[in-house]
């Protein structure tokens, strides 16, 4: 169990740093996505169009705060709203 525990540790600690170099692009995107949902999809903004799911509303609250990980699940509400999504830099 510890020897699983101090693997994932080192796993985490190795990964960190490559994360970081994949954060400026992310961040772009995941601000270009936040744009797009906000301007179809958001129902505070518009009334009602188009479903509004709870997992996209977190994912875009995330990418507000810096944190890309919600990348997919705004993706994956932009496309089944039948939108395209923006251009990934």
């Amino acid at each position: 169990m510890m020897t699983s525990l101090k693997g994932l540790l080192a796993i985490i600690a190795i990964s960190l740093p490559m994360t970081a170099f994949a954060q400026p692009g992310d961040a772009r995107y995941c601000r270009a996505l936040v744009a797009k949902y906000d301007a179809y999809l958001n129902q505070s903004q518009k009334r009602g169009w188009y479903p509004q799911d709870v997992t996209g509303r977190v994912a875009v609250e995330r990418c507000r705060a810096g944190d890309s990980s919600g990348i997919s699940d705004i993706e994956r509400a932009l496309l089944d709203a039948k939108f395209n999504l923006p251009p990934h830099a």
